[in-house]
């Protein structure tokens, strides 16, 4: 996703209003000149606004009344199309970026999706240690009918959902009546593989468990289509999984709008990085990084910066600044902060990140504590950036300065 993020860094010299990323290096003690994307932004939609499946109402004419002489007219009025019904499970060390992906870009396309949890709990933490909180539990849905039921991968989670029982006979139910299911990363290898779903099917997934497909069947595609089946490899291709799921549910037109929205097609004259001010960040420490968070905020991103920062052996720190460290992002995705933002100010950072959601960066914004700590990282000439449309809550706060 072609999310914008603007960094800054104090400096007594002459600076162009916005300081990118570029580059991100693992070591516990050096980052070669950290940068992110940063570009001119626009107003993103709010959160609410929901992308209806291509297909239109039909119309029902009225009846014909009988006691009028001329021809009936026919009134009409619209048919509420049932909505697409999606399962997605979850288990303890789901990949985070792909279930929230998944759910996500479903959700902007109208589809119902259902977040079940296949733990005792619905509280569940993902591969990456984000915590996720289920919509309910997956005995729940052993009756249910789906359109679609989509697995996310990572490790343990794959097999998690392997050895629950009752997901093993919904997607078995699934495949059974011709609907469509789908996998990512290495969950068709370790769960749908020995549930005996793979048959005669081609079938991709992540390279490490490739050697586990079998040979004649197994294909090295970001995405595979085999009649009912859709597999993908990792993180890297969850929004080409997604994308290919909205194209058989709702259509190419649908698949290719929401693409768009998430800027997944960039233009052709868009620059994907410009970089002002190259610099140079050394620390005797392994970093720190505050991204707080707030009902509202966009959950891809969250999910995003958190897992690949941690992936970096970055030290990360999700705050609230609700009075809960429960919010509900901008598409109904559940998260669990580590802190509440009060707790969270008590330490020093090297770098605050502000994630978007139109709604979400109106409640950073709101935040005093938060306020205050992006001042002092201004102040000390730490780095702090914003993407999406958090870039206007520090050009509200006069952090994007024309010097």
């Amino acid at each position: 996703m072609e999310s914008m993020l603007c960094l800054l860094s104090p400096s007594p010299t002459k600076l162009p209003p916005f300081k990118k990323l570029t580059s991100f290096s693992a070591s516990k003690t050096t980052f070669s000149s950290l940068s992110f994307a940063s570009m001119i932004f626009s107003p993103q939609p709010k959160p609410s606004t929901k992308i209806r499946s291509s297909s239109k109402p039909t119309k029902t004419p009225s009846p014909k009344t009988p006691t009028t002489s001329t021809s009936a007219q026919e009134s009409s009025t619209p048919v509420s199309l049932p909505l697409k019904k999606v399962l997605v499970p979850i288990g303890f060390g789901t990949e985070e970026m792909e279930a929230v992906i998944i759910v996500d870009v479903l959700r902007r396309a109208g589809a119902e999706v259902i977040v079940a949890s296949v733990e005792p709990q619905l509280e569940v933490e993902a591969a990456g240690g984000t915590r996720l909180v289920a919509d309910t539990s997956i005995s729940k849905c052993a009756n249910e009918v789906f359109d679609l039921v989509a697995l996310p991968g990572g490790m343990p989670g794959s097999a998690r959902l392997r050895d629950c029982e009752v997901l093993r006979k919904i997607t078995i139910k699934q495949a059974e009546g011709k609907r469509l299911y789908g996998a990512i990363c290495a969950a068709p290898a370790i769960t749908l593989l020995p549930w005996g779903l793979l048959r005669r099917k081609q079938m991709t997934g992540h390279p490490a468990f490739m050697d586990k497909l079998p040979t004649f069947w197994a294909v090295a595609s970001k995405i595979q289509v085999s009649g009912e089946l859709t597999t993908s490899r990792g993180p890297g291709t969850s929004f080409e999984f997604a994308l290919s799921l909205v194209d058989q549910l709702f259509g190419e037109s649908v698949a290719k709008e929401i693409g768009q929205l998430l800027l997944m097609q960039a233009d052709d004259d868009t620059q994907r990085k410009e970089e002002y001010n190259k610099v140079e960040w050394f620390f005797d420490h392994n970093p720190r990084v505050l991204l707080p968070i707030a009902n509202g905020s966009e959950e891809i991103e969250i999910v995003a910066i958190v897992d690949i920062l941690r992936r970096a052996k970055v030290d990360v720190v999700v705050a609230s600044i609700e009075n809960s460290v429960q919010i509900l992002a901008s598409q109904g995705i559940k998260i669990v902060a580590d802190m509440l933002i009060g707790d969270a100010a008590d330490s020093v950072y090297d770098l605050i990140i502000l994630p978007g959601g139109h709604a979400g960066a109106e409640r950073l914004h709101e935040s005093k504590v938060l306020k205050k700590l992006l001042q002092e990282q201004d102040t000390a000439g730490r780095i702090y950036g914003a993407v999406c449309s958090s870039p206007a809550v520090l050009h509200r706060q006069g952090l994007l300065k024309v010097i």
